[in-house]
């Protein structure tokens, strides 16, 4: 019996996780003025919104972290949302602080701001850049009226543009959205648009293929036949189209959807896609924290106000925070690391879960796979190609061993 206490308590040490040393944080930020018709993140339509009542909950939740995590370095920090360039200059300012304050930032920390490309809200870019944003985000969406219409955004080309040039103008690092396979899109439009985008782009550019989510305007469209979304053949013929262009102009993929030329990869993603730990603040945030030798999974109360009420009543509105078990993890890692150009390391994969890469997934998968040309691997790690990038949740589906 004691033997057996002996082993236990010897494996279970042996498995235990360290923490990393670097950590991103996610603020969410969750009104808009307008909801788009394809979005289904968590976004809300408020006029009236007491900026110090948010400001003093998410200065909380970000001290009530502290004590926590403890002291990490942090890499980067995302304001996502919703619109978070709707936030005041000075409540992004002292979130920042918070943040420095609390844990500590790294010399070259990355700080981003998503914005819409309208004139309103261009107007606040050079108050946010003294605030402490160093990158910023647009949601362009796209270089074609008709479409912007159809995607219900508030801008036009024209006004994409010279919002792009402010960015410019205020900002060492941007990037901007794109999105494709839209409704009555063709291969001409969508090449004449990204030719445009690679003039306009510095450095990085993210282009999404629409996905119809449930309960989305755009879902009872589609439903009513009032849309239909381009064929799986056209669908294949833009994401080809969109690597030989953006390679050409040297945008290379380094994630499914995500360009960028060397050393303008998005510090924030990065995190999330190579299974960093990360901190999410605000309604509906996710998390995932490394302590006491285990990763947990925090989210936050969706409800905006119900949020702000939990955070005044407790300091904090995480809603759950709770251990993943070595099946889930494994699970996260592949569904985050084949995204990727350089897909899932062998050693981060063993910092991360205890566990060989090779031995956690099954070799009969990795072989039927690799004989179809869809991934590459060795002891450094799996990838996959792109013709593999085509079929990306099957393969998923496939490797994830639980």
């Amino acid at each position: 019996m004691k033997w057996s206490i002996l082993v236990l308590i010897y494996m279970m040490a042996k498995n235990k996780l360290t923490p990393p040393k670097t950590i991103a944080v996610y603020i969410h930020w969750p009104f808009c003025l307008s909801l788009c018709p394809y979005c289904d993140f968590n976004s809300h339509v408020k006029q009236n919104i007491n900026h110090r009542d948010w400001e003093k909950a998410l200065l909380s939740e970000l001290e009530h972290y502290s004590k926590i995590i403890g002291t990490r370095k942090v890499t980067s920090i995302f304001f996502g949302g919703g619109t978070p360039s709707l936030m005041e200059a000075d409540t992004v300012a002292k979130i920042i602080e918070a943040i420095e304050k609390h844990f500590s930032l790294a010399k070259n920390v990355e700080i981003t701001l998503e914005a819409n490309p309208t004139s309103s809200e261009s107007k606040n870019l050079s108050a946010f850049s003294k605030a402490g944003i160093n990158r910023v985000s647009l949601g362009v969406q796209a270089l074609n009226d008709e479409s912007l219409i159809l995607l219900g955004r508030k801008h036009n080309t024209e006004e994409a543009k010279k919002v792009i040039k402010i960015a410019s103008d205020n900002f060492e690092r941007f990037s901007f959205d794109l999105i494709y396979a839209r409704p009555k899109q063709t291969k001409i439009m969508w090449e004449k648009e990204l030719t445009e985008a690679t003039k306009l782009a510095r450095g990085h550019l993210s282009v999404y293929q629409l996905i119809i989510e449930p309960g989305t305007p755009f879902y009872l469209s589609q439903a009513r036949g009032l849309i239909t979304l381009p064929n799986e053949s056209l669908a294949v013929a833009l994401f080809q189209m969109t690597q030989e262009i953006l390679d050409s102009a040297n945008l290379p993929a380094y994630e499914v959807s995500n360009h960028a030329a060397d050393g303008e990869h998005c510090k924030q993603n990065m995190t999330y896609w190579h299974y960093g730990d990360y901190l999410g603040i605000g309604p509906g945030a996710h998390g995932r924290i490394t302590l006491d030798g285990n990763i947990y999974a925090t989210r936050q109360h969706r409800a905006p106000e119900m949020w702000l009420k939990r955070t005044r009543m407790a300091g904090h509105a995480t809603q759950t925070f709770v251990p993943l078990d070595e099946e889930e993890i494994i699970n996260e890692i592949i569904l985050m690391g084949l995204r990727t150009k350089t897909g899932i390391d062998a050693s981060n994969f063993y910092l991360r879960t205890g566990k060989d890469l090779n031995e956690a997934i099954n070799d009969q998968a990795i072989n039927r796979l690799k004989q179809g040309n869809f991934i590459t691997s060795d002891q450094k790690g799996i990838r996959t190609t792109m013709t593999g990038l085509l079929r990306l949740d099957s393969i998923i589906k496939e490797l994830a061993p639980f």
